[in-house]
C-alpha cells in the first residue's frame, strides 16, 4: 500500500543554532529574597538561539552563518568577564577611575568588591540572573540583525543555560507579523 503525499506544509520554518562556540565563561552574584545576595561565583553559560518564521528567497528562515556571527559576538563581548547589573535597587555599580588603570567598585550592604573596568561588562539590567541574561542577549541580537539590514524573522527564542540542566529561555516575536 502507497502513502498518500503530504498535507502542504503551512509555510512555517525553524532554525536552532548552538555549538561550542556558543559559550562564555563569566562570573556573577544575584541577589534575591529582597535581602540576600550570593557569594561571586562563575559559570560556563551555553547559549541556543532560535528563529522560526517562512523562507526567504534563498529558501532559508535565517542564514545560519550570519545568525552564529551576530550570535558570536555577543558572547565574545561577555566571555571571561564579571557580569555586574546597572539597574539594580540593591548593588551599586560605580566607576573608580582613581590612581593608574580604572576600576569599577560594587557595593551590596556592608559588602564592596573593587574590579579592574576591563575585566567587567556593566549591563542595563536590574539582576544579572539567566533569565535577565537570555532577554538581554535577544534584544542585543535582535538589534543586531535590524543593524545589519536582516530580515527580522517572525519568532526569535534565546535560551541561556547556566550550569547543565538549568535554563532560561526568552521569547520575542515581531509585532509586524
Amino acid at each position: 500500500m502507497t502513502m498518500p503525499n503530504p498535507p502542504a506544509l503551512a509555510g512555517h520554518y525553524r532554525v536552532r543554532v548552538t555549538k561550542d562556540h556558543l559559550v562564555f565563561a563569566a562570573g556573577h552574584f544575584i541577589t534575591y529574597n529582597g535581602d540576600h545576595c550570593e557569594r561571586i561565583h562563575g559559570h560556563n553559560y551555553r547559549v541556543a538561539v532560535e528563529v522560526e518564521g517562512p523562507l526567504d528567497d534563498n529558501h532559508y528562515v535565517f542564514d545560519f552563518i550570519a545568525l552564529l556571527e551576530l550570535s558570536r559576538s555577543i558572547v565574545a563581548e561577555w566571555d571571561h568577564r564579571m557580569l555586574l547589573p546597572d539597574g539594580s535597587g540593591l548593588i551599586a555599580v560605580h566607576d573608580d577611575p582613581g590612581e593608574g588603570p580604572a576600576h569599577v567598585r560594587v557595593c551590596y550592604k556592608e559588602r564592596r568588591w573593587v574590579f579592574p573596568k576591563e575585566e567587567c561588562v556593566i549591563l542595563p539590567i536590574p539582576n544579572t540572573t539567566t533569565e535577565l541574561l537570555a532577554r538581554l542577549f535577544g534584544q542585543r541580537l535582535w538589534e543586531r540583525m535590524g543593524q545589519q539590514g536582516l530580515k527580522p524573522p517572525s519568532v526569535l527564542r534565546v535560551e541561556v543555560e547556566e550550569n547543565f540542566g538549568q535554563m532560561a529561555a526568552a521569547e520575542w516575536r515581531n509585532p509586524s507579523e
